[in-house]
């Protein structure tokens, strides 16, 4: 295994991305952050890996719909860092409607960001992982890439593609020494989230407690929200070697939804 690895992260500049890239740099790897947001914030958790880490940390802001960007994206970090040793494509939108509603730029924009991208970082990653006979590539899915929701037809198509796409590239990796898994979380502490129950709660004429319980965690089991730490540590653990055997899963860590 390389001394200090390396890693891409996109979709790197908030919510689980970015705790996924602060959690691999705190394990010592260099980081090529990637995402949209104010530069200025961006530049603050850039330098800021850098300097409480020790590591090499930088920030593309390549575009998850241009696969020349993405490309592009790939080569820098290289470059930088000398190899990508992990990637993790995290990087994801979603819109809610009904499918007869369901505006065809949104589903175009869902599968190109939630699925395609994936697709291109893998293609752009995976000949140099396949020649230093090492590589981990993590997939965020979600546990819409085992069981659906109405109204979420292009996320849930979207995410069952990441999961079908985890298992061939795993099995094309499994004499490389690169593995691919995907993370399937279930319903996520995020500010995105957290910015969804005041609204949630005018709309459905409740309290935020019970939007909480009744809305989002309906499915999960535990009533409790999976924490960013928690995905990022599952993270963590798929670059050691005491997940090497682990190629091509679908992991669940989801306060049991998908047990029902």
């Amino acid at each position: 295994m390389p001394k200090r690895l390396s890693a891409i992260v996109t979709g790197s500049t908030s919510g689980i991305g970015e705790a996924i890239a602060t959690a691999f740099a705190a394990e010592g790897m260099n980081v090529m952050l990637n995402g949209f947001g104010d530069r200025d914030a961006i530049e603050k958790l850039r330098a800021g890996l850098e300097e409480k880490h020790g590591v090499k940390a930088r920030y593309n802001d390549a575009d998850m719909t241009k696969p020349a960007e993405i490309a592009g994206m790939v080569e820098e970090a290289a470059e930088a860092f000398g190899a990508v040793d992990v990637l993790v494509n995290n990087a994801g939108i979603q819109h809610v409607s009904p499918i007869e509603d369901f505006p065809d730029a949104k589903w175009d924009a869902i599968i190109a960001i939630n699925l395609s991208s994936a697709f291109h970082t893998i293609k752009a990653a995976f000949a140099a992982m396949k020649e230093n006979k090492f590589g981990r590539i993590i997939n965020i899915a979600s546990a819409h890439g085992l069981v659906a929701s109405p109204f979420k037809s292009a996320y849930v198509a979207a995410k069952h593609g990441i999961v079908g796409l985890t298992k061939t590239v795993a099995l094309e990796g499994a004499q490389y020494g690169v593995t691919c898994n995907a993370i399937c979380p279930g319903y996520v502490k995020t500010p995105l989230v957290e910015a969804q129950i005041p609204d949630q709660a005018k709309a459905n004429n409740m309290t935020e407690e019970e939007v909480v319980q009744k809305i989002m965690l309906a499915a999960q089991p535990t009533k409790q929200f999976v924490t960013v730490e928690q995905v990022a540590a599952l993270a963590c653990y798929l670059t050691t070697d005491a997940a090497a055997q682990i190629t091509g899963a679908a992991l669940s860590i989801d306060g049991g939804w998908v047990a029902h």
